[in-house]
């Protein structure tokens, strides 16, 4: 069913026989924050999950786990859990910031709530974890625990799925109560994956002059920030 990267037929199979097909991938990723309920197959997870492991790891250690969940009664529990952070989050932000109009707050509200239920709109989420028990623990959550959530959501993409790389939009604290994870292994991030509601527009990206310099940094000017654009 699984593990076409090594050597079957399918489409992660073909993109890595296809440069160009490969490279798009790349600029195709974005991050989605609304899905349909479209069911993702298993085998589809699992492709992408081999895809996950085949990433750079520190002495071979592999020290990941890649906690899939399917279960709707746990995402909606994910969701109440998340929303009900994010209301203190405001209910706190009120109390302390008195210039703020109580309207203006509860427009702001609504607004995050709408941006926030989207994510948990998806039929499988997976929670990336690295065992902080393992040697080269430290180096591994910089690290090797990163890039494999990056080679998820290529190989996610590359299937046709969308994916988020969440951290503070579905806290580590709610994760971790509500899936009963371990103190022993650390959340990198948890990500939806699923068929888009819609692929969101392109971003505009920096060109890739004002990020590249060849020998010496000497003259180079720094990237001046850019508007906030979620």
């Amino acid at each position: 069913a699984g593990g076409t990267l090594a050597g079957g037929a399918g489409p992660l199979a073909a993109a890595a026989t296809d440069p160009d097909a490969f490279l798009a991938m790349f600029s195709k990723r974005q991050t989605v924050r609304r899905y349909k309920s479209d069911p993702v197959p298993d085998e589809r997870v699992r492709e992408i999950l081999d895809a996950a492991r085949r990433g750079p790891t520190c002495m071979n250690q592999q020290p990941w786990k890649f906690l899939v969940i399917r279960d709707r009664t746990k995402i909606d529990a994910l969701k109440k859990r998340t929303l009900d952070l994010l209301s203190k989050r405001f209910e706190t932000s009120a109390a302390q910031k008195k210039e703020l109009k109580a309207g203006e707050i509860e427009g702001r509200k609504a607004q995050s709530i709408r941006f926030v239920e989207g994510y948990f709109t998806a039929p499988v989420y997976v929670v990336v974890l690295v065992d902080s028990e393992s040697p080269c623990s430290g180096y591994a959550l910089k690290h090797d625990g990163p890039i494999a959530a990056a080679y998820l959501m290529l190989a996610a993409r590359a299937l046709g799925y969308g994916t988020a790389y969440l951290t503070d939009g579905i806290p580590d604290e709610v994760t971790r109560d509500v899936l009963a994870i371990p103190s022993r292994y650390q959340r990198i991030c948890i990500t939806p994956i699923g068929v888009p509601d819609r692929w969101p527009d392109p971003k505009p990206k920096r060109k890739l002059e004002e990020m590249v310099a060849y020998e010496t940094l000497e003259g180079h000017a720094p990237n001046l920030p850019l508007p906030y654009n979620p």
